[in-house]
């Protein structure tokens, strides 16, 4: 059986909001992972099974595995960004680690839907793919048409306005967004409308985002 390299990585703050315990993903097998834990040894996890760090292997996909992590159930896939949920004690926040290019992507949800985003701070408002709008259901077309400027030109779009916006323990609600037609998009653009109502700091790959309100 061929192992699946994988490289990601999450932290999540414990109970007493003062101990974090660190996931990398080293590899896949079927019904298998190859996992190391706050900089421990590398270990092959079988499903179902919890390590003494109370790690659980839950589930093994193609190319990702889903954990549960001190009660959150967390999945981890190729390319992931480092993901640091807070403690229910603090405020909301989320720290994501940028990518080799230097840009920071990362999982989240619209609408309770899965979805990939680029942060973008050039982007006044969250920028949606028409392809990925049509996955998520959006009747974006009942929205109000604009033209929007790309590094291209001119594009087509739909102003709307989506219900809840996910990111790690962050969630927005009632977020601007635009839904972009015939523009070549390989992940939704995370802008201001979102960004905004977020505390920003960066230092060196990492960046978090703490939910101002």
């Amino acid at each position: 059986m061929r192992c699946r390299h994988l490289i990601a990585v999450l932290g999540l703050l414990g109970s007493t909001g003062a101990l974090a315990t660190e996931v990398t993903l080293a590899g896949v097998f079927p019904n298998k992972a190859v996992v190391q834990i706050d900089g421990g040894a590398l270990q092959t996890l079988s499903v179902g099974q919890k390590t003494a760090q109370g790690v659980v292997l839950v589930s093994v996909e193609r190319d990702a595995a889903t954990f549960d992590v001190q009660g959150k159930r967390i999945k981890l896939v190729m390319g992931n960004a480092h993901v640091t949920a807070s403690s229910a004690s603090s405020a909301a926040s989320v720290v994501l680690g940028a990518d080799a290019r230097g840009h920071f992507i990362t999982d989240g949800q619209v609408n309770g839907q899965p979805i990939r985003f680029l942060v973008d701070t050039g982007a006044s408002m969250i920028a949606i793919p028409a392809a990925e709008a049509r996955r998520l259901a959006l009747n974006y077309t009942k929205g109000q048409k604009a033209m929007i400027s790309t590094a291209n030109g001119q594009a087509p779009a739909y102003r709307i306005r989506l219900d809840t916006v996910r990111v790690g323990d962050v969630t927005i609600n009632s977020v601007d967004a635009v839904v972009m037609e015939g523009t070549a998009m390989p992940y939704a653009l995370l802008g201001m409308s979102f960004l905004n109502r977020m505390k920003m700091s960066r230092e060196g790959d990492s960046m978090t985002l703490t939910k101002r309100y």
